[in-house]
């Protein structure tokens, strides 16, 4: 019997050829987690291109996740756990595997051809490359082929079950749950009898593998996470985006209009949205960016609630529209999933680029209100806040999450939704003016004093019939206006109703639990896990640092300054080369300090922590100086 020991967390990572399955592997082991308890999270990575040569280091697919027995905040800088399925999946990693770490190597792809494709002289299992690594070899490939021989596949669809195999060894090496996975399998594969058998083998083979074999001498029992009672899923960003958007619409009781192109990495959320139409939903697979997002402005102005998702390059495309949205001042809800750039860039991997673009990048003065999402989960609560201040404010609104968030998945406690306030859209159902004569009209742009938003009248209501377009209009009959004291006056009340969004939404809170911390990290979006999980590493070392995260970009929360002047040094993490900071900077005048990393990847929470404990170290010499 091997030796079991208990560990509080561990982070693995399965990586291989963009064939090999190291995405639906890993999304299986996350799963059995979840199920199991464990608090988790996911980073999955995957090359651009749809077939990238094989073996080779551009092709390299790896899914990692990291579960623990309490609450984690990011799916962990370096694994603990390598599976490597060939050797370019070992190159590609094996600098993120801090010594002692444990590889797990397919022998059978570990052939002088595949060496030579990605540089290797000499089998690095076989000399001394790996000697500071806990390092099995074995032959995945071929116990994956002999375990199926039975069900009469070639070689080629046999090895492909390899993925399970090695699920199975480590479903065993970490005590996970099997009837999940063992399901899905079933189902998944329903339709081809062979592959769902060989496929199902080949996991029990693995597991079973584990138990009897002598290579490994240790189990490993992660417990599961405490966590509030209450009915959880795993769920992704982009899942959690369309679920909040159903939501919102739900709640504001008005069909759901999705005009869609097709892009990575938001592209599930058009997928994910496409399975509702019992929920009221239509999804619309325009033929470009642009007819998508005016297919959802032309759902506004009908009554629905119009909603547009892409990501950054779509985004650039869709700012003519959105003008349009904020001229005509009717709800739209724009999800930008960020990916890095410029132009395509790197389609699969994450940034925080965009925020600048959908500030400013459109033509005259059109303010509108930006949101970011902070977690995968978050995206939820995100989507229904953005639903709620378009509809109420009449106003397109932008919802930025981004590929790590959109990919990455975590324990969701599904919420009560009789807890989740009703949206009223207060239609105009009657005249709301009288003209010269004393006769009754309809005046679209006559606002409500306390939001100033305009009438939305659905088109065919009869006496409300109005103008509608993107030339400025008349303060209160919505003609076509020419007049410059006019157009002043429209262009300062558009944006007083987005600066006025403000009074409605909470004041900024700070984690700040000694009350004597001179250095404050603040985020937004995505950075919050990685600033979130270096905070405590800083604080366990008697450090006093404060914390806090914004979701609200535009506008800002109404205490913002005066919490960025309490702090001798503002510190702010995020994967653009510093543009929420150069906003910080003009609205506030504070010496906001960016720190920036715009690698394609989360920013590493053992860096930050680094970082930090050394800019609280320097005030504090700087004191000592003076």
């Amino acid at each position: 019997m091997p030796t079991v020991h208990s560990l509080d967390r561990v982070v693995i990572r399965f990586a291989g050829d963009s064939g090999d399955g190291m995405q639906l592997t890993g999304d299986r082991f996350t799963a059995d987690s979840a199920s199991f308890g464990n608090d988790i999270s996911t980073l999955p990575n995957f090359p651009a291109e749809i077939r990238a040569p094989q073996g080779t280091l551009p092709g390299v697919s790896s899914f990692q996740v990291h579960f623990a027995n309490y609450d984690i905040m990011t799916p962990g800088d370096r694994p603990d756990v390598l599976v490597a399925m060939n050797p370019a999946a070992l190159k590609a990693n094996i600098a993120d595997l801090p010594p002692g770490g444990v590889i797990i190597a397919d022998t059978a792809e570990f052939t002088k051809r595949n060496l030579t494709k990605v540089g290797y002289e000499d089998d690095p299992l076989t000399d001394d490359t790996l000697a500071d690594y806990q390092v099995h070899s074995l032959d995945l490939t071929g116990m994956t082929v002999a375990a199926v021989k039975e069900f009469g596949l070639n070689r080629k669809d046999s090895s492909r079950a390899k993925n399970m195999f090695a699920l199975g060894l480590l479903s065993w090496m970490y005590n996970r749950p099997t009837e999940h996975t063992l399901s899905f399998l079933a189902e998944k594969f329903a339709k081809v009898p062979a592959i769902r058998d060989a496929n199902i083998t080949a996991y029990k083979t693995g597991y079973a593998f584990g138990e009897t074999t002598e290579a490994f001498a240790v189990r490993y029992e992660v417990a599961p996470a405490p966590m509030p009672p209450g009915d959880y899923r795993q769920i992704s960003g982009n899942v959690a985006m369309a679920y909040g958007l159903m939501t919102g619409a739900q709640k504001s009781g008005l069909p759901l209009f999705l005009g869609a192109y097709p892009i990575t990495p938001a592209s599930d959320v058009l997928h994910e949205l496409s399975k509702h139409k019992r929920f009221g939903v239509t999804t619309f697979q325009a033929e470009d960016e642009i007819a998508a997002v005016g297919a959802a402005l032309g759902a506004s102005f009908a009554g629905h609630l119009g909603v547009t998702t892409s990501s950054g390059p779509g985004i650039a495309l869709k700012a003519e529209t959105v003008g349009l949205a904020v001229m005509t001042e009717l709800p739209l809800v724009v999800c930008d999933i960020q990916r890095a750039g410029p132009s395509t860039g790197m389609p699969t991997k994450t940034e925080q680029s965009d925020l600048l673009q959908v500030m400013y990048g459109r033509n005259g003065e059109a303010p509108v209100p930006v949101l970011a999402a902070q977690s995968p989960s978050d995206c939820f609560n995100t989507a229904v806040e953005a639903v709620r201040i378009a509809i109420t404010y009449r106003t397109p609104v932008v919802v930025l999450s981004d590929g790590y968030l959109a990919n990455g998945a975590e324990p969701w406690q599904v919420p009560d939704l009789s807890t989740i306030e009703p949206i009223d859209p207060g239609f105009a159902t009657e005249t709301n003016g009288v003209d010269a004569k004393g006769n009754p009209i309809f005046l679209p742009y006559k606002r409500d004093q306390q939001t100033l938003a305009r009438p939305w009248a659905i088109p065919g209501t009869a006496g409300l019939e109005h103008r509608i377009g993107g030339i400025e209009k008349d303060a209160e009959t919505g003609n076509v206006s020419y007049d410059p004291a006019n157009h002043e006056a429209m262009v300062r009340t558009r944006q007083a109703k987005v600066d006025g969004i403000a009074a409605a939404l909470p004041e900024l809170a700070v984690d700040d639990p000694s009350g004597d911390a001179r250095v404050l990290v603040l985020g937004w979006g995505s950075t919050y896990g990685p600033i979130t999980a270096a905070v405590r590493r800083v604080r366990a070392t008697g450090r006093s640092v404060a914390q806090t995260h914004l979701r609200h970009l535009n506008p800002f929360p109404r205490n913002l300054g005066e919490v960025l002047r309490s702090y001798d040094k503002v510190i702010v993490p995020e994967m653009n080369l510093g543009q929420l900071a150069m906003m910080l900077r003009s609205k506030y005048l504070v010496d906001i300090q960016s720190y920036s990393r715009v690698r394609g990847l989360p920013i590493s929470l053992s860096e930050l922590a680094v970082d930090l404990e050394s800019e609280i170290d320097s005030l504090s010499g700087a004191e000592a100086q003076a």
